[in-house]
């Protein structure tokens, strides 16, 4: 198997369990999503703290948070992506699996907005029209339901704040997701002391809840570290296309699997948004061909004149 093939199938493996991840979510919804966000906080400390150690790493964490602004950068990024883990706990729990799918559809034009206002960049014409498009799809929802998809858009935007804070990061996605975790674990202890001291918690008590709540840990280390296999041997325009497999299983299994109520808006906006993504991941393509076409013509008159 090449490379590209190992790639494909390892972004194909930590989307599918990324997109399927909500039936785990959904079993455990009679438990607090607070309780449930403070394990998965707790388990990823202990699963990615072992895979550094096994990989002679574990001393880049302390490193990463050793200087003031590495620890204010990793901070950020543990409250965003915190905030996005609680609210896609949530959205399963209350039953509105099929707005947070269209909020991972809608987190690559949330970031290239992010990207206009954080580093200035500029939008192609094609781009900017399925942003517009994105725009619309949102809009017309919250006419249809008449409230704004809320838990789309805190998704949309956490993820893209994620990407934008981890930007400034130098070291690999493993080690600052640990140094994340391990700044979020004194409050996820806090949490779990509390709900015990309180009589609650879940963890110790049923032997299934407590065996679920300790996966959390490899569902979230095993993705991570496909998908970070997967971006050292694929194209970046390859490696965005095939993310949208993760936000079309979230929607297949909302509405067929949790039969979540699925309206004519709600077809409308979906139908929009996947419009913008076409165009928007299209103009990509163009864009990642004429890189490529380029570097090619580049390396030809290097050869030439050498």
């Amino acid at each position: 198997m090449t490379d590209g093939a190992k790639g494909v199938a390892a972004v194909f493996g930590a989307c599918s369990v990324w997109g399927l991840s909500a039936i785990y979510y959904k079993m455990l919804d009679h438990v607090p999503p607070l309780e449930v966000l403070a394990h998965r906080t707790l388990w990823s400390l202990v699963l990615f703290a072992g895979i550094l150690m096994v990989q002679g790493r574990l001393r880049l964490v302390p490193q990463a948070l050793g200087t003031p602004r590495g620890a204010l950068v990793i901070g950020a990024a543990a409250v965003v992506i915190s905030t996005n883990w609680f609210m896609f706990i949530s959205a399963i729990q209350w039953g509105r699996a099929t707005e947070a799918s269209l909020g991972f559809f809608t987190v690559p034009l949330a970031s290239v907005l992010l990207g206009i206002v954080f580093f200035g960049e500029r939008l192609g014409r094609a781009q900017g029209f399925a942003v517009v498009l994105a725009a619309l799809a949102l809009a017309l929802l919250t006419l249809g339901l008449g409230a704004a998809p809320w838990i789309a858009l805190v998704l949309a935007v956490s993820f893209g704040l994620y990407g934008v804070v981890k930007k400034s990061l130098s070291v690999g996605p493993v080690v600052s997701v640990t140094a994340e975790v391990l700044l979020l674990s004194p409050i996820a202890l806090v949490i779990l002391w509390q709900m015990h001291a309180a009589g609650g918690g879940y963890f110790g008590h049923d032997l299934g809840d407590s065996v679920l709540l300790a996966i959390s840990g490899p569902l979230t280390a095993i993705p991570l570290v496909l998908f970070s296999y997967a971006a050292r041997r694929l194209r970046l325009a390859t490696l965005g296309l095939l993310q949208y497999f993760n936000p079309t299983l979230q929607f297949l299994v909302a509405t067929l699997i949790f039969r979540e109520v699925f309206t004519g808006w709600h077809a409308t906006a979906f139908v929009l948004i996947w419009l913008a993504l076409a165009i928007y991941t299209f103009s990509l393509w163009r864009q990642d061909r004429a890189a490529r076409r380029l570097a090619r013509s580049s390396d030809t008159v290097v050869h030439t004149v050498m």
